[in-house]
């Protein structure tokens, strides 16, 4: 298992695909985007299949999440995600994406194998997305999200960040438009992982201000089913039911003590947490014994450098390093480098 010293266990782990974006969100990249990674610095398919088949049948990796950058730029997302399906046991995939291209791809993703999908949409007014996203897309996300429902990717859930000034008057046209078109609406705190290094606490929309906003028009129920453990969202129910919202407060509300991820970025480091400051290069282990494209003697066995052994006791050896907490609550909390884009969610 992936455990640490705090007795957590990992089963969920997020995969960065890519590092590239198609949309330029105020709150994750400058509107000229950023130096991206390299093509030979990122992991290759057959080095992502491989990695995640170690997680899943040596480190006991239950969930599966694919996540960029935008992971639908990944020429070979269809071919990853079908040959993973074939996995014993078979990890449960989902996907987090922005839905631009989910029109043309959700078919297919689903006949490969994908579950479900996550789609990022803060507003529901095209002027102010063009505002927040630097780009006239919004047409293409309600199609993608379209697709997705009828593609059967469900539950269809729907990721929105309010950011002041902008769209943070939307929270119950968010919700409503979410119930009455069958969506899971999340609403996510801003997290300090923009690569401007903008974000300021005084001015974020919290969690406490989302459900204020959503209770001037709805009657919201603490979920009471489970506890939340490690979910991330804590989950209210709509005037009684049946539909529920979710609100994902890293900052004000984090849920660390039962966290159970853990992410492999595009360039093939682990990071134990989205807030982490060092990383394990678990990409220099890969192509060590193998070469870079992960094939070859010692790829299914043995004990050497560049075995499924040895990756997996590197991954073993980094979750066992995590910390208690992210830190955000910390007054010497310092922003990681890499930016949301470069971590994936």
């Amino acid at each position: 298992m992936l455990i640490d010293t705090y007795g957590r266990v990992a089963t969920d782990l997020r995969v960065s695909l890519t590092d590239r974006c198609n949309l330029r969100c105020t709150y994750c990249m400058p509107e000229e985007g950023l130096h991206w990674l390299a093509k030979p610095d990122l992991l290759t398919d057959d080095e992502i299949v491989r990695l995640v088949r170690i997680a899943v049948t040596r480190l006991g990796i239950t969930e599966v999440r694919f996540t960029g950058g935008e992971p639908l730029l990944r020429p070979g997302l269809t071919g990853i995600v079908e040959r993973l399906a074939a996995l014993e046991p078979r990890p449960r995939m989902s996907l987090t994406t922005n839905g631009i291209g989910l029109a043309r791809t959700a078919g297919a993703l689903k006949a490969a194998g994908l579950d479900r999908v996550n789609v990022s949409l803060d507003t529901l007014r095209p002027d102010v997305f063009k505002t927040l996203t630097r780009r006239n897309r919004h047409h293409d996300v309600l199609a993608g999200l379209d697709a997705a429902r009828a593609a059967g990717l469900t539950p269809v859930k729907v990721n929105s960040v309010l950011m002041p000034g902008l769209n943070d008057d939307e929270a119950p046209d968010l919700l409503s438009w979410a119930m009455a078109e069958g969506y899971e609406l999340r609403f996510i705190e801003q997290m300090p992982l923009d690569a401007q290094h903008g974000w300021r606490r005084q001015s974020m929309i919290t969690a406490g201000d989302i459900l204020e906003s959503l209770r001037t028009r709805f009657t919201l129920t603490p979920e009471a089913s489970a506890e939340r453990g490690s979910a991330p969202a804590e989950r209210w129910i709509v005037d009684g039911g049946p539909h529920r919202v979710g609100v994902i407060g890293s900052v004000t509300r984090p849920f660390c003590a039962a966290c159970d991820r853990t992410r492999l970025t595009a360039d093939g480091q682990i990071r134990t947490c989205l807030f982490a400051t060092e990383e394990t290069d678990l990409r220099a282990a890969l192509r060590s014994g193998t070469g870079a494209a992960g094939t070859g003697p010692d790829a299914d066995g043995g004990t050497g450098p560049g075995s499924d052994e040895e990756i997996a006791r590197i991954w073993r050896l980094a979750m066992w390093g995590k910390k208690a907490g992210s830190g955000l609550d910390d007054p010497a909390f310092l922003q990681p480098d890499r930016p949301m884009s470069a971590i994936g969610g």
